[in-house]
């Protein structure tokens, strides 16, 4: 058997076996009992629809990947990368539209088995337990918009990598790397102005204490901002959510509708903070250094491998090609990138250990964001005691109990 075959379908279903264990441990981990640090502010129903929410979600992953893993290995076995390769190129265009349509189709097929699945979970799921308010409509409108922004943001990524690797040689990586680095900052400042509002409506914060209060805030910690702004996050999901958006003097605080509306304004500003000590801390900037890093070694590793014909002839691939072996080469890095996945996601985590002490200077706001941790865990019904193992490998935030408790020690 060729042996890059023989690797991929280990990785594929050693990759799900690992999830699925992981998922396992996390479910037996659900305790019956609220944890103390909670008994004042959930009820006995609350916590058990928070535990159901986990098990319901746990038990359709587990559904979902099982399907797609089968799915996409039928679909190797069976030769379906090189059914799709010929019927591309028996339009005889050139290569690179070739290698554009191809990875099109391939993401189009996706896409079209998912969706069931995402119908399912936002409809069913999420509707049972009161977090949908999308619509059928919004959900339509969704799914052209991200068809339109793949085709006019990436099709002309596409087509820049395809051409590096098919024009320039040797050192078509390091070009490649550049130009999705540069890229990549030119649709940093691009998203908030011009991608974000054909999703979600922003609108200026209302002049009243909570302003005045972040305002406040900001100029006692010397953080420059162009604006404050609520988006209609309500329109699909009843979820809590705060973000940055923008650098520098262009950065913008936006906060989800359905926070303001829950949370209280010290614990507004409390989260806020939180939010402010990952700029503080330059952990946005190490995160994108990481990410940009990661990049490289990526373009590195995938010129290595373009040409490789045993991992073609793993696909039961006909013809050489670039497009073919930027599809092929995920397979192989698949494991690296998990592993890589885990590592930036520890990081992350001591990162939000970090922001959440510049959250509680002074001290005395400790207790309004441990209020507001609280109030965001119990609404998104998260998982209150998730297993070190689920947290060691998927989670780039640490359970909120560790979080409280560590910031409990600072009143």
């Amino acid at each position: 058997m060729n042996s890059w075959l023989l690797f991929i379908i280990i990785v594929l279903p050693g990759t799900w076996l690992l999830q699925q264990i992981v998922s396992y441990l996390n479910i037996r981990a659900l305790e019956d009992q609220v944890p103390g640090e909670f008994q004042d502010v959930i009820d006995a129903d609350t916590y058990r629809k928070s535990q159901d929410y986990s098990r319901v979600t746990a038990r359709f992953d587990l559904m979902e990947s099982t399907f797609s893993t089968f799915l996409l290995l039928l679909f190797l076995l069976l030769g379906g990368f090189n059914t799709v390769d010929i019927f591309i190129r028996s339009f005889q265009l050139g290569t690179i539209t070739s290698g554009i349509l191809y990875i099109a189709l391939l993401l189009l097929l996706s896409s079209l088995f998912s969706l069931p699945f995402t119908l399912y979970s936002t409809f069913v799921i999420e509707e049972k337990f009161s977090f949908n308010n999308t619509t059928i409509k919004t959900f339509c409108i969704d799914i052209v918009k991200n068809l339109c922004l793949m085709v006019v943001i990436g099709t002309p990524i596409l087509y820049i990598i395809l051409w590096f690797f098919e024009t320039v040689g040797v050192f078509a990586w390091l070009y490649c790397w550049i130009g999705l680095t540069l890229i990549s900052f030119v649709l940093q400042f691009l998203a908030p102005v011009l991608i974000m509002p054909l999703f979600n409506k922003f609108t200026p914060l209302e002049e009243g204490a909570l302003k005045e209060k972040v305002l406040a805030f900001a100029r006692n910690a010397s953080f420059n901002i162009q604006g404050i702004y609520t988006m209609d996050g309500s329109k699909r999901s009843s979820k809590l959510n705060a973000f940055f958006t923008g650098f520098g003097r262009f950065r913008k605080i936006v906060f989800y509708d359905t926070l303001v509306e829950k949370l209280d304004d010290d614990e507004i500003v409390a989260v806020l903070a939180h939010e402010m000590g990952h700029y503080k801390y330059h952990h946005i900037f190490k995160m994108m250094v990481i990410s940009i890093c990661h990049t490289g070694v990526l373009f590195f590793l995938l010129s290595l491998f373009l040409g490789n014909e045993y991992l073609f002839a793993a696909f039961k691939m006909e013809h050489l090609s670039t497009y073919g072996g930027l599809i092929f080469f995920s397979f192989i890095f698949s494991p690296l990138n998990l592993l890589l996945g885990i590592a930036v996601n520890a990081l992350s985590r001591k990162y939000e250990f970090q922001a959440d002490r510049y959250a509680v200077n002074p001290p005395a706001q400790s207790a309004a964001l441990i209020r507001g941790l609280k109030q965001l865990s119990i609404t998104n019904l998260s998982n209150l005691t998730p297993h070190p193992a689920m947290v060691f490998v998927n989670y780039s935030h640490p359970p909120v109990l560790e979080r409280i408790r560590a910031l409990a020690r600072q009143i």
